[in-house]
């Protein structure tokens, strides 16, 4: 199936408004680019991709799909919840918990802390972010 084109983010917001809900095909929707830090990148070529599906009016939380191709990565998260798609991840949480991420996956990430996301197969996930 080919990706599918979603409309923009205030478009489905008002969609969400009138309707009460929508749903998108979640493995097919068509993921722009973004830049990741030259810091952020411990090993491989990653390349991130997204496409944010609602944000609150005043920016502090946001759901969407995100992509990150093989290659291994470091972050500081927000609190967030993540529900893994497809591929297949370890993700190691400085002085915590190490995960391995496979479809099915749903994982619960605390504000501030420093991950290590080794990604073995593209990661596609749903997520659910706030500050």
């Amino acid at each position: 199936m080919p990706d599918i084109f979603i409309p923009e983010a205030a478009d489905l917001a008002r969609m969400l408004t009138a309707a009460g809900a929508f749903s998108v095909p979640a493995g097919d929707v068509r993921l722009s680019p973004e830049e990741l830090e030259p810091g952020q990148v411990l090993a491989g070529s990653p390349r991130l991709s997204s496409f944010e599906l609602w944000s609150s009016p005043d920016g502090r939380q946001s759901r969407g799909i995100r992509e990150l191709t093989e290659g291994t990565v470091i972050d500081v998260e927000r609190d967030n919840l993540v529900a893994v798609l497809a591929g297949r991840a370890t993700l190691e949480v400085d002085g915590g918990a190490v995960l391995d991420l496979v479809p099915g996956s749903v994982c619960l990430l605390a504000e501030g802390a420093k991950t290590v996301w080794i990604v073995h197969e593209t990661l596609r996930v749903v997520y659910h972010r706030a500050s």
